[in-house]
């Protein structure tokens, strides 16, 4: 294992890397935006965190050989804006990444449900991932990837998430004097929650994020299928027809904006499958992601 000397980081993030490795990157250097002092950190275990995320990080999965294009992944876990399935929708998507020699983060990020530790609810994942983004692009050059290569991949709530970032971009939530492109450059999106409105929306999600009675503007500003423009990421789309949890039309609503601003896309459908299935769909083994490396092939993403 070869080590290398701490690389010091824009946001005087101080790291030690260990080659083909795990490493940890803290989000923020000093007192958090969008923050108050708190002692609430949730309870985890080896799937997933419960609660609270007092201090969010990037989990850094480096493949022992990368792929020439260069491209670098982001993963946001669902769990309802409440939890984060770390494993099944984090660090198992990681590995998988770098077998096809993509780099990858994990994203653990501030939960809108921990409001002991949070001003503001409605903006506090958000932030976090356009702070990782910011990061990774930042420091592209240290992690050996493009720049202009970075894809967002969310899972449920994580999906919403990814797709609010993928249509939110040009709003910077964070300090950002470099000026600093906060918008992905593709995004990968499974069983996502898209859309706020009553008959599409997963309440947990909703309630958790915006509380129990939004406004109609704030439920608008966050249904992401009415946020898409022609400068939204590409994205591939996956989810179940029999998902229950999240309606199917999520991602149909998302796919058909996409596809009338003429931004590239694709979405699969699986007869079975419900929600949550991660990498392994039991009602209906397919491998997913291989389809997924098919279409970033397609949009030169991938070699």
């Amino acid at each position: 294992m070869n080590f290398k000397t701490c690389i010091l980081f824009t946001l005087s993030i101080n790291i030690l890397t260990i080659v083909t490795a795990q490493k940890t990157i803290p989000l923020y250097s000093g007192i958090m935006p969008n923050s108050r002092p708190c002692d609430s950190v949730g309870s985890s275990n080896s799937k997933g965190i419960n609660g609270g995320v007092s201090i969010p990080v990037l989990f850094a999965y480096f493949p022992e050989k990368g792929d020439s294009s260069n491209t670098a992944v982001i993963i946001c876990p669902g769990g309802g804006y409440a939890g984060l399935a770390m494993e099944h929708e984090g660090r198992e998507l990681a590995m998988a990444y770098n077998k096809r020699g993509i780099t990858a983060f994990v994203l653990k990020y501030r939960l809108p449900v921990n409001r002991a530790c949070i001003e503001n609810p409605e903006t506090v994942a958000l932030m976090d991932a356009q702070q990782a983004i910011k990061i990774v692009r930042e420091n592209a050059n240290t992690f050996k990837i493009n720049p202009n290569k970075i894809g967002v991949m969310g899972f449920s709530a994580g999906g919403h998430l990814a797709s609010t970032l993928g249509t939110h971009f040009s709003n910077s939530l964070i300090p950002n004097q470099e000026n600093t492109i906060l918008r992905p450059d593709f995004l990968v999106l499974a069983y996502p929650v898209i859309s706020f409105t009553d008959s599409l929306c997963h309440k947990g999600s909703r309630t958790n994020m915006l509380g129990k009675n939004p406004s109609e503007e704030k439920i608008r500003l966050y249904s992401n299928e009415f946020q898409v423009t022609t400068q939204t990421p590409p994205t591939f789309l996956i989810h179940a027809a029999d998902d229950k949890a999240v309606k199917v039309e999520n991602s149909l609503e998302f796919f058909l904006a996409l596809k009338k601003n003429n931004v590239p896309s694709e979405i699969h459908i699986l007869q079975k499958g419900g929600h949550g299935f991660g990498l392994h769909n039991k009602p209906e083994p397919s491998n997913w992601l291989e389809e997924v490396f098919v279409w970033m092939k397609a949009n030169h993403f991938l070699k």
